[in-house]
Parts: C-alpha cells; structure tokens; sequence
C-alpha cells in the first residue's frame, strides 16, 4: 500500500507551500537543502485531508511513512 500525504510548509516568515509526497524522510532531506529556513511541516492524508502530524526542524521524521497506531 502506497502512503500519499498533502504536506504544508512554512518557509521564513510569510512563505507557505504545498507538496504531495510518499517518502517523509526524503523529503524532509530536500528541504533541508532546498529550503534552509523553513519552519514546520504539516502532514495531511491525502484521501480524507485530514492533518495527521506535524514536524519542526528540531523535530524531524525519522521513518518515511506515518505509524498511524502511535499517534
């Protein structure tokens, strides 16, 4: 089963931007180097776009899909 998540970023201070992703640690990489300053990331499903977690830069995915039974 394929995970597909709505990612919403917040980059600096006023940039916010929109990703559909399946790898939350490759990801999480490209934006360590494409976009150093961004903030948070929020992760929504993408069937229900219900927000399912969020990440900080001090708090980084460490497995590429969400174990829903440990939120």
């Amino acid at each position: 089963m394929k995970h597909e998540y709505v990612i919403i970023v917040k980059v600096g201070e006023k940039r916010y931007l929109k990703y559909h992703i399946s790898n939350l640690v490759s990801f999480t990489e490209f934006l360590n180097k494409s976009y150093k300053d961004w903030k948070y990331f929020n992760v929504f499903d993408k069937k229900t776009r219900k927000q399912i977690c969020s990440f900080t830069q001090r708090n980084q995915p460490k497995t590429k899909h969400v174990d829903l039974f440990t939120i």
